[in-house]
């Protein structure tokens, strides 16, 4: 069915534009719980948590009226990382979860994802489900009244809870005693709960990105802007540095020189370790056709396997689960454990890869010095006024087989539109840095052109 709502990653807008309304997360709200009531037959349990973003109130609020207009209990979290609501959906045996987020996004946006009982993410077949629900006079129909109206509440130790969780996750043999760690939280969902994970393992944590305002969440901090993150690392000397996202499902790590890491190198190094010690479910690491072709061969030399899947960290689990994988992840910084986890976390991420760099006494340049082929990759983003199928693209598509017809077997071409912002994103790998960055150029100029 065509999608009114739901996007790659649930659904996202400017918050209270569009799609991304108090009406539509009231009505997601009653749909979700009109949804569980067809399999449970107790009172629905919602978990909604959100960022820190100012229209977070906004939807708490639309969401938490829509569950209760259908009978739902509704347990909000406050702050809390998209992947805290997974943890907390589950361990509470909430019937589903809702987190109210826009990721990366800046402040303006916001966005709902939906996570099942089992702490994933809804399917596409339940999401159309629920959308089909909304727009239908289904759920005014079936109101309930009286004593049969659901209720609110607050759960006061949700971070809490979640912090004794992702510590659980990190070997019990090992200390962070004696190591430095800076943790930028972005102003984001993390702010309360990295800190206090990173300190109560023992180390000594300068935290930044600490102090949201509703209105600087991936303003200049965070993994979307790592450079505040990686200064901090040079000036307070520290091992390594830990920029989250706004909800913290994904990282970027910034070695001791104050460097930024490649994520596809970060993969490497957990992958090839965790075949060492014979922990890699099926010898194969999951990632996106985004990553490196110098994965495939860092895979190879250990005798592992690759499986690619389209962009987006909800088809690196779906693959992950349907294959009966363990770990997966994409070069944008989501890592998806799945033996802890259900979904990306980057806290917990950054503690799979202290124990790595604890039990090898080295530091994390060095680990990562040489685990990948360094195959330069260039990525392109250029903002359109309007999608159109790529296919229908003559000239774009033209420029692109050109691209194609002289890198040959050396390189590879990517075109895609972004899943949640108005982007085509040109990506090319080559031999030479220089060439493949005019290449991605040309492409995107054509496109822009087409599309003026």
């Amino acid at each position: 069915m065509a999608r009114k709502f739901f996007g790659t990653d649930g659904i996202r807008g400017k918050a209270n534009e569009g799609s991304m309304t108090p009406e539509v997360a009231f009505r997601l709200g009653a749909a979700v719980v009109y949804t569980a009531k067809q399999r449970v037959k107790h009172p629905p349990r919602v978990v909604v948590g959100k960022d820190t973003r100012i229209s977070g109130y906004l939807f708490e609020n639309a969401l938490a009226a829509g569950i209760c207009t259908m009978g739902g209990r509704v347990l909000l979290t406050g702050p809390l990382p998209t992947p805290a609501v997974a943890h907390l959906t589950t361990s509470m045996r909430a019937d589903a979860g809702i987190v109210i987020s826009a990721s990366h996004n800046p402040y303006q946006d916001n966005g709902l994802k939906v996570f099942g009982p089992d702490g994933f993410k809804l399917p596409d077949e339940e999401e159309e489900a629920i959308e089909r629900l909304m727009q239908s006079d289904e759920l005014d129909r079936k109101r309930p009244s009286g004593m049969h109206i659901g209720r609110a509440e607050r759960i006061e130790t949700a971070w809490g809870r979640y912090v004794q969780f992702i510590k659980g996750t990190f070997p019990s043999d090992l200390t962070l005693d004696g190591l430095r760690v800076v943790v930028d939280a972005a102003h984001g969902a993390a702010y309360v709960t990295a800190p206090h994970v990173f300190s109560e393992l023992g180390a000594t944590v300068h935290a930044i990105g600490v102090k949201p305002n509703g209105r600087n969440i991936n303003h200049e901090r965070g993994a979307i802007h790592p450079d505040y993150c990686a200064k901090e690392v040079k000036r307070t000397r520290a091992n390594i540095g830990i920029a989250l996202d706004g909800d913290a499902d994904r990282l970027i790590v910034i070695d001791e020189l104050g460097q930024r890491v490649n994520g596809d190198a970060i993969m490497a190094l957990c992958a090839t370790r965790m075949l060492k010690r014979g922990e890699l479910k099926k010898r194969t690491l999951v990632t996106t056709v985004m990553s490196s072709i110098g994965l495939d061969h860092a895979l190879r030399r250990e005798n592992g396997k690759l499986v690619r899947v389209d962009v987006g960290d909800r088809y690196v689990v779906e693959a992950m689960r349907k294959k009966g994988y363990n770990f997966g992840g994409e070069q944008s910084g989501h890592l998806v454990f799945l033996d802890h986890s259900t979904t990306g976390d980057g806290t917990l991420g950054a503690l799979q890869l202290l124990a790595i760099m604890l039990r090898e006494g080295k530091p994390i340049s060095e680990l990562v010095h040489g685990v990948i082929d360094a195959i330069p990759q260039v990525l392109v983003n250029v903002s359109l006024p309007a999608r159109r199928p790529l296919s229908e693209l003559i000239k774009t598509r033209s420029t692109i087989e050109g691209v194609e017809r002289k890198l040959g077997e050396d390189g590879r071409v990517l075109v895609r539109w972004s899943g949640t912002e108005p982007k085509l994103r040109v990506m090319v790998e080559g031999p030479d840095e220089d060439t493949i960055r005019s290449m991605a150029q040309s492409i995107a100029d054509t496109a822009q052109q087409e599309l003026r």
